[in-house]
């Protein structure tokens, strides 16, 4: 299909890429909880923004570039790290009734998933290995096989987004009720965070 191989084993794999844990669901979650529906939204094309441009990055060969100059790559890491971090913390240290780390403005959250998303080089080289493996050298049509990759790929990460959305808000309603259950998961949602920092950071 367009030079795609097994299109079929291509959706799959990156429908269970997108169910694995990572920052970007735990940013399409918090942004629903505290935004509710047209937060988690706008973080999901967030997600889909910073996917996209780390795609054609990717496709440019800054992978390679990366790889000649190390430096360069463990910047970026320990930059996307360090934001990861940074988030974790403010959630973990914000007092009772204090305006929330993320703002309800759905550009905030837009600006917030793109970030967590742009901010984590092993993406880029992630795709530079994923790609080859689903192109046909006998059928490959250029630009067109990578575009139509990259808009199944954002196709496929909206509808999961919208899933994990509707689903999240449906929780968020029941527990709105009572704001304990509220203060652990965001306290629980820091910590991750932190540990989705340290671990990109001691990522090799």
């Amino acid at each position: 299909m367009f030079g795609i191989a097994d299109y079929g084993a291509f959706v799959a794999a990156i429908v269970l890429f997108l169910a694995i844990p990572g920052p970007g669901n735990l940013a399409l979650i918090t942004s629903t909880t505290k935004g509710g529906v047209r937060a988690g939204l706008a973080a999901t094309l967030g997600v889909i923004a910073g996917d996209q441009l780390l795609m054609w990055l990717a496709v440019a060969g800054v992978a390679t570039l990366l790889s000649a100059y190390p430096a360069a790559f463990a910047a970026v890491q320990w930059l996307g790290a360090a934001y990861l971090a940074w988030l974790g913390c403010k959630m973990l240290t914000a007092a009772p009734g204090a305006p929330p780390v993320l703002h309800i403005r759905p550009h905030h959250y837009f600006r917030q998933a793109a970030l967590i998303t742009l901010l984590n080089p092993k993406a880029i080289v992630f795709y530079m290995a994923f790609f080859p493996l689903f192109v046909d050298p006998a059928r490959h049509q250029g630009l067109l096989t990578f575009a139509l990759m990259a808009a199944t790929i954002a196709a496929l990460t909206f509808a999961y987004g919208l899933v994990v959305v509707l689903l999240t808000q449906h929780l968020a309603a029941r527990m709105r009720t009572n704001p304990m259950a509220a203060r652990v998961l965001e306290k629980l949602a820091g910590v991750f965070l932190i540990g989705f920092g340290i671990k990109l950071a001691i990522a090799k």
